[in-house]
């Protein structure tokens, strides 16, 4: 394909000059560029709620949810996916990413991994993939054959697709259930998808987990009841979470998650009780 048409790869008009700023000039024009990511994310709203009631009901019915992407892309999907566990108190195979070229690929660059779509099916089929899932397909161009081979594959086997891409008709958006497309525009650097497309993508992302996580029940008015509280940060939080549910005193917050081996969920509802 013509990679120069994709709107990701077009030259940003606003920032030709900037190798020639000052550096405060050069962070304002970055920072004006990012003014306009959450503006085009809110233009999708409507789908990324959809995506959300998709997933919920599907980790509703014991299936999971994974990420799938390379790059920058994969490198969000596995980072939202391993914030679930100790958020939200979760089992770290209900949410799980995979990026092109396997874990190395999270630090290190790994070539044409993202052109190799059996690779994808040979990931999914190793973490025994199935209808009950849902594929969430991460790619700023639409177009990486890693992602459409794993969709691809999804599909084949019925189960519940949802892509996300930041350029308009994108090869991913035409084939899933639920296209999730925020157009971020050109970025500051020329193709540097790492940038405005990432910060959107991340932005999904947060909405899909989180959405999903308060429709089963993992937060209380806006506390994360269900936290696991696995160092002095979380504990402390979790004593802050019992109190502020309940309007217990800071002594009875204690002895209840002490009784509740940590639980605040628990601890919550013998207070309330």
């Amino acid at each position: 394909m013509d990679f120069s048409k994709l709107t990701t790869e077009q030259r940003n008009s606003a920032t030709m000059n900037i190798d020639k700023c000052t550096t405060l000039e050069m962070v304002r024009l970055i920072n004006d560029e990012d003014k306009k990511v959450a503006a085009a994310v809110e233009k999708v709203l409507p789908e990324i709620a959809a995506a959300v009631d998709v997933i919920a009901d599907k980790l509703k019915s014991g299936g999971r949810l994974f990420y799938i992407g390379a790059g920058t892309s994969g490198r969000l999907g596995v980072l939202d996916a391993s914030e679930c566990p100790p958020t939200f108190g979760v089992n770290a195979d209900m949410v799980q990413g995979m990026i092109a070229g396997g874990n190395i690929a999270l630090t290190c660059a790994v070539e044409g991994a993202e052109d190799d779509k059996s690779a994808a099916i040979d990931d999914l089929a190793r973490k025994d993939f199935s209808k009950a899932d849902v594929l969430a397909g991460i790619a700023a161009s639409g177009r990486t054959p890693y992602v459409l081979g794993g969709i691809e594959y999804a599909k084949k086997i019925s189960a519940s697709t949802i892509g996300i891409s930041c350029v308009e008709n994108s090869a991913l958006a035409k084939i899933v259930d639920i296209a999730i497309t925020p157009i971020t525009g050109a970025e500051v650097i020329t193709g540097s998808t790492r940038m405005k497309a990432g910060t959107a993508t991340k932005m999904v992302l947060n909405m899909l987990t989180t959405g999903a996580m308060i429709r089963l029940g993992k937060v209380c008015g806006n506390l994360m009841v269900d936290v696991h509280a696995t160092n002095d940060k979380l504990r402390d939080r979790a004593k802050r979470i019992v109190i502020a549910a309940t309007g217990c005193t800071e002594e009875q917050a204690v002895a209840a998650l002490k009784k509740f081996n940590g639980s605040a969920k628990a601890a919550v509802l013998s207070i309330n009780s």
